[in-house]
């Protein structure tokens, strides 16, 4: 490992200082791959709900890999290996895990998730191409060894044959998680998220299988779980952000079916879309896309002689997110009823409706793929997490599903003495509380 000759710092509203110690890491940051997450939000929509939610994946990046050089930094310092199989830290570990962290989200599209969706992309396999293609990272990643950034790409994939590695950046209880979670609350101007960081680390420990929690520290992973619960509730399941996103999703699929039928001609030709179009995507195509660029297509699409494309793109540039009302199995045979609604007073159903599922488990104890999270007692004994927290076993294994219904705003606002009056109220009437009855 090449070290700097001085260490460097980034200032950071979460950790304080990030300290890059090795030469790779900076070479990492300085690369066009990576200085691209500056220009993808790390909440995607959610900023049009949380104003100050507009840190990037960028900033998440640089703080998944200091919460893991600390973890790495707790491991040699009070766990090293002493013996082969010992399942203690080995330091040789350390560059892999750090490059990982560093590069966990570089594959991410604009607006993520939402791009994810209607492109049909995932973004933890376009890391794995960025890291093992022809760009810079994976140049900057060879210099170290021939092989190193397969390596550092099957820590993405999670099949590194180290699960200590694995599980540092990809676990219930993770560099990732740790990080966004501090970070997007922090942003968001909420304390659902906040948890204590440094407790954490400090009860962290390798084993031959992973990473466990000392038992003294049990109370802080408990606290963690809760965090991680409130933030999905309250900030990730918001349904305003949803409502935008909702907008998004539509507006970039009026945008494929216009260029699928030949209207998007001209000026208005979204260039760097076609690909995603024609799915037949490059590594070189999709690392051109960002949130910018959008924003620069939905801009020229708002003056697009299609009516559909033009009001959707003033509603994403503008702000104008769709209304919701919530519903379940016992009355979703209402939805159908509710889309056609919305179709009768002029809007098309196709790209005005959409049902948006949100969904999580707060804590997954024992299905797979998931790693459970171990209690080490004083003994050696592993416990997992909620066979001893009654607070963890009440939320594990339960799915928390929000599924809402999206439509106009105007279906529940219009204006009286309208030709569509008797939709709005046959539409209205089948709302109370903001659900479907």
């Amino acid at each position: 490992m090449i070290y700097l000759p001085r260490e460097k710092v980034f200032r950071d509203p979460v950790h304080n200082y990030i300290h890059i110690e090795h030469q790779v890491i900076l070479d990492l940051i300085n690369t066009k791959e990576f200085q691209r997450l500056r220009r993808i939000k790390q909440l995607g929509t959610s900023s049009f709900t949380f104003h100050g939610a507009e840190h990037t994946r960028f900033a998440h990046s640089l703080g998944v890999y200091e919460i893991t050089r600390q973890i790495c930094n707790n491991f040699q310092r009070n766990y090293p290996t002493k013996t082969d199989g010992d399942g203690l830290w080995n330091d040789d570990e350390r560059l892999v895990a750090l490059c990982a962290a560093l590069l966990h989200d570089v594959g991410h599209g604009p607006y993520s998730h939402s791009f994810e969706h209607i492109f049909q992309t995932d973004h933890e396999k376009w890391t794995q191409k960025i890291i093992t293609g022809r760009t810079d990272i994976n140049s900057v990643l060879t210099n170290v060894a021939p092989d190193f950034p397969q390596r550092v790409a099957s820590v993405i994939e999670k099949t590194y044959p180290n699960p200590q590695v694995v599980q540092m950046i990809s676990s219930q209880l993770d560099a990732d998680r740790m990080d966004y979670l501090l970070r997007d609350a922090y942003n968001t101007g909420t304390n659902y998220g906040m948890f204590d960081l440094t407790r954490i680390l400090r009860v962290m420990r390798p084993y031959r299988d992973g990473i466990a929690f000392e038992a003294d520290g049990m109370h802080a992973v408990e606290d963690y779980i809760l965090s991680r619960f409130q933030m999905y509730q309250q900030i990730y399941f918001h349904p305003v952000s949803r409502g935008m996103e909702v907008v998004l999703t539509n507006l970039l699929k009026c945008a494929n079916c216009l260029y699928e039928e030949g209207q998007m001609e001209g000026f208005d030709m979204p260039s760097l879309l076609i690909p995603f179009f024609e799915k037949n995507v490059s590594i070189d195509d999709y690392l051109k896309l960002d949130d910018g660029v959008l924003n620069t297509y939905f801009n020229v699409w708002s003056n697009h002689p299609d009516e559909t494309l033009r009001d959707l793109a003033k509603r994403f540039l503008n702000r104008r997110p769709l209304k919701s009302v919530k519903f379940d199995d016992s009355n979703k045979e209402l939805v159908p009823l509710m889309e056609d609604l919305v179709e009768k007073c002029g809007f098309d159903k196709d790209y005005y409706t959409a049902i948006n599922s949100s969904s999580d488990v707060p804590y997954d104890a024992f299905n797979e793929p998931k790693t459970p999270i171990e209690i080490l007692q004083e003994d050696g004994r592993l416990d997992e997490l909620s066979t001893l927290s009654t607070l963890v076993a009440s939320i594990s294994d339960k799915i928390e599903i929000d599924e809402r219904l999206y439509f106009p705003k105007k279906m529940l606002t219009a204006t009286r003495n309208s030709i569509f009056d008797e939709y709005y109220d046959e539409f209205q009437s089948h709302i109370n509380n903001e659900e479907l009855v």
